[in-house]
């Protein structure tokens, strides 16, 4: 007998098409069925330990390194979460500075909370017609290495969540030369992989060199949630760090039929993959080759805002239709990944249905004829202020409840991040500034729900008292 759960879920997947993640899209089960019950083990002799793997993980795990050409690969059931945890923690010693990008997803700050790290912070550009963040030049790393030679690391994002790539070649060529290692949360690009070069996926950053690649398998792959993928390449890491912090960072039950899927999509991926690309690349070309033709539809990579990218990933598709295009899109049957402000995130997959984009499109030309374009994102994304104390000393200290307008030159004790996409714009520790407060001003008008880990009343910020 199904739940009122199992039945709730099914009625909200039977009701829109998934322009979302899990990147399966509920249509293609590696594990055919996921009757999970025949196949949900323990560490049984034969069975293997996934924190000890010398068995059938460990073969399972180097089917994956060999596929994607990296050295050594774990499997993660954790998310990318805890590879970030782990990958941080492996690389820089408590207490110790770190070079960061900005636009880090939050597991990446509460590996800087909980190393009590020192940030020193790469704040990449904004494109403003869109209101994101752009690559990250690697000047602008090189720079920042001379300026704080005591590195430990080098923590980068890319793709993006909304698909913008940095140049992690040149990139991690910077940081090698200064005998540093580089990080690269590669949550949204699991699908970067050799076989998908010629699709035109390229620039991922196990092929760039980078020395520990985090790869969520589930946001673009058909692979279960939760599932994901931590990549080692280089000497300037130590594997048995890695594991000791993966012991640390992840359950020491974990679960088979999650393990069963990454390996299932590892195979998938060796079957099948070379075509599967080759099918998505040519149904984005038509959905990019009908784009061309809108007037009043922005799409991020195609307008002008597009040539100050390294790269970018089509397979993410940013509109700018605002929060009533999202209804739009919701009324012709499609939901969407993300609105956020003007925003709203369309995600593909190489499992998407055959002719999805192609009604994707129709609609959005139907809507292009009759709606005025949205206006631009504006400062959505504020400069951090000045940091007066870490992470992890801010959010040690007595704390007070404040409005938000008589916070502004104030020391801050919380988080705040609009979730999709989990990227703070208030970190703990740093001076709440007034384009942080026009921005938070911004987005709840445009009706985008904030996060706040301290307040939890609109209008309001925790501050240290």
């Amino acid at each position: 007998m199904k739940s009122i759960l199992q039945q709730q879920c099914e009625q909200l997947a039977a009701e829109r098409y998934p322009l979302h993640m899990p990147g399966h899209k509920r249509r293609l089960a590696p594990a055919p069925g996921l009757g999970c019950y025949a196949f949900d083990l323990t560490e049984i002799e034969g069975a293997d330990d996934l924190h000890d793997a010398r068995g059938i993980l460990a073969d399972a795990m180097q089917r994956t390194a060999d596929l994607y050409g990296s050295a050594r690969c774990w499997y993660l059931v954790g998310g990318s979460t805890a590879g970030l945890l782990a990958g941080i923690r492996a690389a820089a010693p408590f207490g110790s500075r770190v070079l960061v990008a900005r636009n880090c997803h939050k597991a990446v700050y509460h590996a800087l909370e909980l190393g009590h790290l020192i940030a020193h912070y790469l704040t990449p550009p904004v494109v403003a017609e869109f209101g994101v963040y752009g690559s990250i030049p690697p000047e602008a790393v090189a720079a920042a290495l001379d300026a704080h030679p005591d590195v430990r690391c080098v923590i980068l994002t890319s793709p993006t969540y909304e698909g913008v790539q940095s140049d992690l070649a040149a990139i991690a060529q910077c940081c090698h030369a200064r005998g540093i290692p580089l990080l690269v949360d590669e949550a949204h690009g699991a699908h970067y992989l050799p076989l998908a070069e010629p699709c035109g996926w390229q620039g991922g950053a196990v092929a760039a060199g980078a020395d520990l690649v985090v790869q969520s398998a589930h946001k673009t792959l058909p692979s279960l949630t939760q599932t994901a993928w931590l990549h080692l390449n280089g000497s300037l890491i130590d594997p048995a760090a890695v594991e000791r912090e993966l012991d640390v960072f992840e359950t020491s039950s974990p679960s088979y039929p999650l393990l069963v899927s990454l390996d299932g999509c590892t195979g998938w991926l060796a079957r099948e993959g070379t075509a599967a690309f080759a099918a998505w690349r040519a149904r984005l070309d038509r959905f990019y080759a009908a784009a061309r033709r809108w007037n009043h539809t922005p799409v991020l990579g195609l307008g002008a805002e597009g040539q100050g990218f390294f790269a970018r990933d089509e397979g993410k598709i940013l509109l700018r239709i605002g929060a009533a295009g999202a209804a739009d899109l919701r009324a012709a049957g499609f939901e969407p990944e993300m609105v956020c402000g003007p925003n709203v995130l369309a995600m593909t997959s190489p499992c998407d249905e055959g002719t999805a984009l192609d009604r994707l499109a129709r609609v959005l030309e139907r809507r292009d004829r009759t709606e005025p374009p949205v206006p631009r994102a504006g400062a959505l994304l504020p400069p951090p202020g000045p940091a007066r104390c870490t992470i992890a000393e801010a959010l040690g200290r007595p704390a007070a409840l404040c409005p938000l307008e008589q916070a502004v030159g104030r020391t801050a004790a919380e988080y705040v991040w609009a979730y999709p996409p989990g990227v703070p714009l208030l970190a703990p520790g740093e001076e709440v500034t007034p384009a942080f407060a026009a921005a938070v001003q911004a987005l709840t008008a445009d009706g985008t729900a904030l996060h706040h880990t301290g307040a939890g009343t609109a209008g309001t910020l925790a501050v240290l008292a």
